[in-house]
């Protein structure tokens, strides 16, 4: 009888949920790290980057002599994409659909964090201080959000349910959207930036946003706004946001990514009381990782009947056609 199994190469760094093995079922699986992925390549159907900080498919990518699909355990795609993967018949796809209700959901926590104070009220406690404060109403404040694709509208809906007013910005401007109403072209933001309490990142990250909020763009915010990212650490010049916390331009800002990851100790955003900060976990709910393995081998039993699968990226755009980002 012919074997019809792929053979699927799965970069992990160095642990991998239990549930990854049920993939066996369907496939002939082969486990590397990053310094075992050339040897694991070469014969390869798909690789399932589970790894998705990982850089390594580059360096390896002369093994790769029969890859076809690449599948990656995110919704962004900047760390794996290269000139030559972009222009090579490899398909790559990502996790569009699993982070979007929870990275709203932690979007809203940090805007009902900053308005009713609570980052200070933690602060008060463990110095066992009574200091009674006035907060501030979410309902009827105005928010932008940066990306308009689907985690970016997991975030209108979930910002407007609590009353605020939400715009988007995204790569076309135009009205009657369904979640944002308005959404504004990217080439337009410094213009609209002074009209926003809350600006949120929830934008791929391209060689068009890298850098999209550096010094000439935080000049333009409200002094009482707050920055929210969700997106890529790169969209924002960090020096540029420490320099403008510093000097009270802008409020504050909820960080749940960074150039650097871990931030390093020696960053200042660490001992800024206006500055929440998390690592890079806003979209990792309990059972996240097996939503993610779910998704893949969904997607491997599509490829293993000749279906497209789902999800495929615009390797030249950086994200998933049809769901423009910015």
């Amino acid at each position: 009888m012919t074997d019809t199994k792929p053979t699927v190469v799965i970069l992990h760094d160095g642990t991998y949920p239990l549930a990854m093995l049920g993939i066996n079922d369907i496939a002939h699986v082969r486990y590397a790290t990053e310094d075992e992925l050339p040897q694991a390549l070469p014969g390869a159907d798909v690789l399932f980057v589970w790894h998705f900080l990982s850089e390594a498919v580059a360096e390896a990518w002369p093994a790769a002599t029969d890859l076809r699909w690449i599948h990656v355990a995110s919704a962004g795609v900047d760390r794996l994409l290269f000139d030559e993967l972009r222009h090579s018949g490899v398909v790559v796809t990502n996790s569009r659909g699993i982070f979007d209700r929870p990275m709203a959901e932690y979007v809203l926590a940090t805007v009902l964090a900053f308005a009713k104070d609570l980052h200070t009220s933690i602060r008060l406690q463990d110095g066992k201080h009574w200091q009674h404060r006035e907060t501030e109403r979410i309902e009827g404040t105005a928010a932008l959000v940066v990306g308009t694709g689907p985690i970016g509208r997991a975030i209108a809906a979930q910002l407007s349910a609590a009353g605020m007013s939400v715009s988007g910005a995204g790569r076309l401007a135009r009205a009657d959207d369904p979640d944002f109403g308005d959404v504004h072209a990217s080439d337009d933001l410094h213009g609209v930036l002074g009209t926003f309490d809350y600006v949120i990142l929830a934008a791929p990250l391209t060689e068009q946003t890298r850098g999209l909020i550096d010094a000439t763009a935080l000049a333009r915010f409200k002094p009482t706004a707050r920055l929210i990212n969700v997106g890529r650490g790169s969209l924002v010049v960090q020096e540029d946001l420490v320099e403008a916390l510093t000097a009270g331009r802008i409020a504050g800002a909820a960080l749940d990514v960074f150039d650097i990851e871990p931030l390093p100790e020696t960053s200042p955003l660490w001992d800024m009381s206006n500055v929440l900060i998390s690592p890079h976990m806003s979209g990792d709910t309990i059972g996240w990782t097996e939503d993610l393995i779910t998704l893949f081998t969904t997607n491997l039993r599509r490829y293993l009947h000749g279906n497209d699968p789902a999800n495929v990226v615009d390797k030249q755009r950086g994200y998933v056609s049809g769901s423009e980002s910015t």
